[in-house]
């Protein structure tokens, strides 16, 4: 689930029921939701994905053991911290800045 989607997905995930926080997504997405959920205080399961076809990349869906998390509500209501301590905002989550500094709708990507 991204932020774009409101919708809550449960899955079985390493043999615990977990709320996806997103799937399809690469390695190195996996890491940055692992450790900013784990920073937060989350218990974070993740696995691979199963392959459509051998020549494709691999994948990774990731989720929390909290089951009523919704990422969408702890982003937009600035409920999470990011490694520096401060306000994970929308653009850092998406990992469009590296910097967690002012508000969703003046974010201008550049």
């Amino acid at each position: 689930m991204s932020l774009e989607s409101g919708k809550h997905i449960e899955k079985e995930i390493d043999g615990t029921r977990c709320r996806v926080l997103e799937s399809g997504i690469t390695e190195d997405r996996m890491n940055f939701l692992k450790s900013i959920m784990e920073y937060n205080g989350y218990t974070v399961k993740f696995a691979k994905e199963t392959k459509k076809s051998e020549d494709l990349p691999d994948t990774y869906i990731i989720g929390v053991t909290d089951i009523v998390f919704n990422p969408v509500i702890a982003v937009y209501e600035r409920q999470l911290r990011t490694h520096n301590n401060e306000i994970l905002t929308v653009p850092y989550w998406k990992q469009q800045t590296e910097e967690s500094k002012g508000w969703y709708w003046k974010f201008k990507k550049q």
